[in-house]
């Protein structure tokens, strides 16, 4: 605990791009947990919260392969400050949302905070080795791997409270002075964010980039196996959309809404700063894996058949626990094998299949959430996730991380 909260007082610039990803990530939750509560109640339908979801993460699966590429090319720096202003437009356009008729505008203005988050996360994501001297590399992941958590637990919970307490609006507002104090403090990281290139190395095209970084994935078996293993918990990530719905039938309301989001991000907080010892035993990366993935799955079929509210809240911090420890297990993991030229792509691409899962899992709860029982929603989607992880460690078992990247990679994976 000493040396990850150590990496935070003593390189101040991951310190700025740490705070900043916080921000970030708590302007997101305190949009987004008052907007699932407002949209059921406007237009009397959980259609509307599922589409938003599923525009949120569909639009970054869309857009990832090309800025994964603009992360590669461009000032990494420069492109987070320009995401975060983005950022907070889209913000100021849910301060229309005021009846069914303008439901709508929640669409276009979650839109382009998803435009924003897509140029935003690959470049955050690929600078952090950047600013990590090789010794903090464990304790930079493990402290950057809680920041979604910690800030889902600070927006998520008092976004629920605020939201119950002020309204909606004033969650908006808050959340879009969030964005400008993100973008102030991404211009404090002075370190350069990307390593420099020769001086006749040309940066490549878009195309070019993304069919050079899919076949350096497809042609390495191990980054294979790493950038498919956060599609499990996509695929069960269906359940956010029960989230307010399952609320109700506790008759617990915004208060509970936030609540389930928040142990939600204290889970994810919890499991990346200890799984930092594992981060050094990579042979214990890919069975650590596999198992996150299931006791995802596992705790989503319990929290679909207990009773008790307290209860519910357990399962679902066990669930992300387990969530957050696959994130940072396998971030970890690609850095380690992924060269920086290549890292923004690859990382992009990562993102780009989690995003898609999501949005299949959301896509799917949408089209059932009005007629099927929130229990049974549950249950499918933790079955869903087991049996992914089930899948992946059967196909990645002869796989091992113990090798230096740089040794030749297994011919295929089985």
């Amino acid at each position: 605990m000493a040396s990850t909260v150590g990496v935070i007082t003593r390189n101040r610039n991951f310190r700025s791009l740490f705070l900043a990803q916080l921000v970030v990530f708590g302007a997101d939750w305190f949009v987004m947990v008052p907007l699932l509560v407002l949209l059921p109640q406007l237009t009397g339908s959980g259609v509307w919260g599922a589409l938003v979801l599923a525009v949120d993460t569909g639009i970054v699966a869309l857009l990832l392969p090309y800025t994964g590429t603009i992360a590669d090319r461009f000032d990494r720096r420069k492109i987070m400050i320009a995401a975060n202003v983005a950022a907070l437009v889209g913000v100021l356009l849910l301060l229309g949302v005021r009846d069914a008729g303008t439901a709508w505008l929640a669409m276009l203005g979650i839109g382009v905070v998803a435009v924003a988050k897509a140029f935003y996360s690959p470049a955050a994501q690929a600078a952090l080795p950047n600013v990590l001297d090789p010794e903090e590399l464990a304790a930079g992941n493990a402290v950057a791997g809680s920041a979604w958590g910690t800030m889902t637990v600070v927006g998520a919970s008092l976004g629920g409270v605020l939201s119950a307490a002020a309204g909606p609006y004033v969650c908006f507002w808050v959340a879009a002075i969030a964005l400008v104090l993100a973008a102030v403090l991404a211009t404090r990281i002075r370190r350069p964010l990307q390593a420099p290139r020769e001086r006749d190395e040309a940066p490549p095209q878009t195309w070019a980039a993304i069919r050079e970084a899919l076949g350096y994935i497809a042609h390495r078996p191990r980054v294979l196996a790493l950038v498919t293993v956060k599609s499990a918990v996509g695929l069960g990530n269906g359940v956010l959309t029960v989230f307010p719905l399952l609320a109700g039938v506790y008759g617990v309301g915004a208060l509970g809404t936030g609540l389930l989001f928040a142990v939600r991000g204290a889970g994810a907080l919890v499991g990346p700063i200890l799984m930092r010892r594992v981060l050094t035993n990579r042979a214990w990366l890919l069975p650590g894996l596999a198992l996150s993935m299931s006791a995802y799955g596992l705790a989503y079929l319990g929290t679909s058949v207990v009773p008790w509210f307290p209860l519910v809240l357990v399962l679902v911090f066990v669930a992300h626990f387990a969530g957050g420890s696959n994130w940072v297990m396998s971030n970890f993991a690609l850095q380690g094998e992924v060269p920086d030229r290549l890292r923004g792509r690859v990382f992009a691409t990562d993102m780009m299949l989690a995003t898609q899962a999501i949005s299949v899992s959301q896509l799917a709860v949408a089209a059932v959430v009005d007629v099927v029982d929130e229990r049974i929603v549950l249950a499918s989607c933790g079955l869903v996730t087991l049996t992914y992880a089930v899948g992946w460690r059967i196909a990645t078992r002869r796989l091992s991380l113990t090798t230096p990247a740089a040794a030749p990679e297994q011919s295929a994976v089985p």
